[in-house]
């Protein structure tokens, strides 16, 4: 490896967008002046947890730049994200509609899939004379391109990412051996020997985004900015590492040894993952929680970098600026590494909303408070058009937050609920209060005055029916069914192709299943029929199915599982190695 790649532990995550100069969308009527209407810079930081300075999530974080944003703001400290996954929560702030209205509950599946017709924020703004521009990760992945007026990089290209210098995949991991198929390439983390500028990723984002801010605009502007970590993997420039030597590292405060023994069976599924167990087994828990420190302090200096930008521009006087991360992240506690959980230390988010005078649904703006009523990360969209003076979308399932920016104290009838990949689980906030439900019915309630980890459940305790029996009644009642992704729309497995004979076969490795059983669809695009074996643990070959030509085969299988492809005669064509998650398989054809 060379010196510029070497690795020490992690990275953090923020989302940015840009602005232009002239909107594509005009509106009906004439455009208001930027004086009339005040800008929005919205800013998005992925796999963010509460291990910020102003909600004490962590006593190592070094967040400067974020405190100072939550002390000119309304930081909203019991706010939760609509799902604990990027796609999903991500697909409910742009649209305004819960995963449960939607359909769209987990990474896996398209939102142009499930909501081909949604108009997200920036098409709205860009409908009503804004000028919508953006940078860095906003949607899970793509950019929904004709949705925006400007982008960096470019729209059409649908990658939201700039240059960023992470070590080469092929070298990768780093630091934390695979344990299996089943583990998550980007599960690594490590320092480099590279200055901001030199490793791009979110520093370009930044850049481009102080540069919009910094001009002049004759239009009122809604700027995205996305900056990408603490999310996986956590590589950032080395001295983002150095405030967190290793031996000083501390455990996450959340963490309890024995926190699983009262949970119901669904909870217990839930809880003790593999990642967690295979980073302990590594000796690698201290140096996660270092590259997951090092990210966010890396992020925090690249928000930095976009405030000073604001401050020093013509629209420091005129612009709302939000704060928000997708969803939290788990570092062990719940003997947990990872998000998709319902517990609170993966639902709670960092929220800050600050509005200068003079906005049309706030016109007094916004004093610096702290807000511990529960809100919800889907109230972002209404909640922006509601301050810029814009009509009401119908679509939108919740309540503006404007109440509580006037009065952070007032009163606030609603609950936050954060829906998991299955319908009919859920996590239901409350002010004091926390229910988890899940579809099969089983429960957890916690008390987060007195138990803010949540390790004391007492749902089966008599004296809290009552409080169980309102907060159940304040959740969900309906749950949309959760479309499959297209195949179209599956990642590709890569084709190692053998020689054309069968004493080949064996040449097609022997398969190591580990991991859920999930889809993977045998697409043959040979021109002639293909027969598809799984090649077992010693190596032979065992038949399941012929795949005509242009046909197609859906197979349940396993991460590491090989699949080898013949012809009809039996001779080896080549084979598929499963990765971790559901695919496409397609045979090629035969090369000349």
């Amino acid at each position: 490896m060379s010196p510029s790649r070497r690795v020490l532990p992690i990275a953090l995550l923020i989302v940015i967008s840009p602005i232009g100069l002239r909107g594509r969308h005009a509106a009906a009527t004439e455009r208001p002046s930027e004086s009339d209407r005040p800008n929005v810079l919205f800013i998005a930081m992925d796999d963010l947890n509460d291990w910020i300075g102003s909600l004490g999530g962590h006593p190592q974080t070094i967040t400067p730049h974020l405190d100072r944003l939550a002390d000119s703001s309304v930081l909203f400290t019991n706010a939760h994200c609509a799902a604990p996954a990027c796609n999903p929560s991500r697909t409910a702030i742009f649209t305004g509609r819960s995963p449960n209205r939607s359909g769209l509950y987990d990474n896996r599946q398209q939102m142009r899939e499930v909501l081909p017709d949604a108009d997200i924020i920036p098409k709205v703004f860009s409908g009503h004379g804004y000028y919508s521009a953006g940078s860095g990760k906003m949607l899970h992945y793509f950019i929904d391109a004709p949705s925006w007026d400007e982008y960096f990089p470019k729209a059409e290209t649908e990658n939201p990412f700039p240059r960023t210098a992470n070590p080469d995949a092929a070298e990768r991991p780093l630091s934390l051996p695979r344990g299996g198929p089943w583990q998550y390439v980007e599960t690594d983390w490590g320092p480099l020997d590279q200055t901001d500028a030199e490793y791009g990723g979110d520093y370009l984002v930044t850049e481009w985004i102080s540069k919009q801010l910094g001009k002049e605009h004759d239009q009122p502007f809604f700027l995205a900015c996305g900056i990408y970590r603490p999310h996986e993997p956590w590589f950032v420039p080395k001295q983002y590492f150095e405030p967190f030597p290793l031996e000083s590292i501390q455990l996450p405060p959340g963490y309890q040894a024995d926190d699983l023994e009262d949970l119901p069976a669904e909870g217990k599924s839930r809880g003790p993952n593999r990642y967690f167990e295979h980073i302990r087994n590594q000796g690698q828990w201290k140096n996660g929680i270092q590259g997951y420190l090092a990210s966010i302090h890396y992020a925090d200096a690249m928000l930095g970098r976009v405030l000073d930008a604001l401050a020093a521009s013509p629209h420091a006087d005129n612009t709302i600026v939000v704060l928000w991360s997708d969803h939290g992240w788990h570092l062990g506690e719940k003997q947990h590494w990872q998000k998709y959980t319902g517990w609170r230390l993966c639902t709670r988010i960092p929220l800050m909303i600050r509005v200068p005078s003079g906005a049309q649904g706030l016109p007094q703006g916004t004093t610096p408070a702290r807000c511990n009523q529960p809100v919800n990360l889907v109230s972002l969209f209404p909640t922006l058009l509601d301050l810029c003076g814009l009509p009401a979308e119908s679509t939108h399932d919740g309540p503006s937050l404007v109440p509580l920016l006037k009065n952070p104290d007032g009163d606030w009838p609603h609950v936050s609920v954060t829906c998991l990949h299955d319908p009919g689980s859920y996590g239901l906030s409350a002010k004091r209060w926390r229910l988890v439900h899940y579809a099969n019915g089983d429960e957890e309630l916690y008390d987060i005055d007195a138990d803010p980890y949540e390790w004391n459940n007492l749902a089966g305790d008599p004296e809290h029916q009552s409080i169980l029996d309102s907060l159940r009644a304040q959740g969900p009642k309906t749950f949309a069914k959760k479309p499959k992704p297209s195949v179209a729309s599956l990642t590709s497995l890569p084709w190692h192709p053998l020689a054309g004979s069968s004493s080949d076969s064996a040449a097609a490795p022997a398969s190591r299943p580990d991991g859920s059983p999930f889809d993977v669809y045998f697409l043959n695009e040979s021109g002639s029929q293909a027969k598809l074996f799984w090649v077992d643990r010693e190596g032979q070959p065992k038949y399941y199915a012929d795949i005509p030509a242009g046909g197609r085969q859906r197979q349940q299988t396993r991460p590491g599982a090989v699949w080898l492809i013949t012809d009809a005669g039996e001779s080896p064509l080549g084979y598929f190695r499963v990765d971790d998650r559901s695919a496409k398989a397609t045979i090629p054809e035969p090369s000349e």
